[in-house]
């Protein structure tokens, strides 16, 4: 007879509950609860310092302190990931776009997509290229030399290469020239239709009228989904 539980378990990768965050002694988190399921588009939202990007560090372990569960589904089974290090939830499949993309400006498109993928480079570029078309044309180009919506393309691209199987983005259309926005929202549409669940802090109306479900945070606590 099938578990039923673990195909509830398997249909949600991310499931955070009672999450608290820290910097130094001040709180910046007030129990978290919230899921990502199976190809879903959540959208977070909220006003500056609600705590939206402090919520996508503490789940990829990056500079805030935290208590509660954060369980996710590895490819080896589920895991509360909460203690562990950086480096070991990103090779679990956790994608981190950040606000401030962190390319190597110094180096082309295709060096930055190369210094991500490792291993299968041709295969995880082409995929990344079919999404992004744009890049095609830009191969050669260093970071520096691209406009803000080039940037951040390649930026998630670049995470893309890594395989992950959840992506965490940050603001990825701000500031960005509405054609490029509509770019970036048809290429995460089609990471959907694939089975890519996302977890995105944005305010751009154009991307979050795409979403499945939206999700509020007010002084870091989650006001409704």
């Amino acid at each position: 007879m099938p578990d039923m539980r673990m195909n509830v378990q398997m249909d949600v990768p991310l499931d955070v509950e009672g999450l608290n965050a820290f910097y130094g002694p001040a709180q910046a988190l007030f129990g978290i609860s919230l899921q990502v399921r199976q190809r879903e588009f959540v959208v977070l939202q909220g006003l500056n310092g609600a705590g939206k990007s402090t919520l996508l560090k503490a789940l990829m372990g990056l500079e805030v302190r935290t208590e509660g569960r954060i369980s996710y589904q590895t490819e080896t089974g589920r895991a509360d990931i909460g203690q562990w290090p950086t480096h070991r939830r990103a090779r679990a499949g956790l994608g981190y776009v950040p606000e401030d993309r962190r390319l190597f400006t110094g180096l082309t498109v295709r060096e930055n997509l190369a210094v991500a993928a490792g291993r299968d480079v041709a295969a995880h570029e082409a995929r990344v290229l079919d999404l992004f078309p744009v890049l095609k044309t830009m191969l050669k180009r260093p970071a520096a030399q691209m406009s803000g919506g080039e940037q951040q393309m390649l930026a998630i691209a670049r995470t893309l290469m890594t395989g992950p199987r959840l992506l965490l983005l940050d603001e990825p259309c701000e500031g960005i020239a509405p054609v490029l926005v509509e770019s970036i929202r048809d290429a995460l549409l089609a990471l959907r239709a694939g089975g890519m669940p996302m977890l995105v802090v944005e305010q751009n109306q154009l991307l979050a009228a795409s979403a499945d479900r939206l999700v509020r945070l007010v002084a870091g606590k989650v006001r409704g989904s």
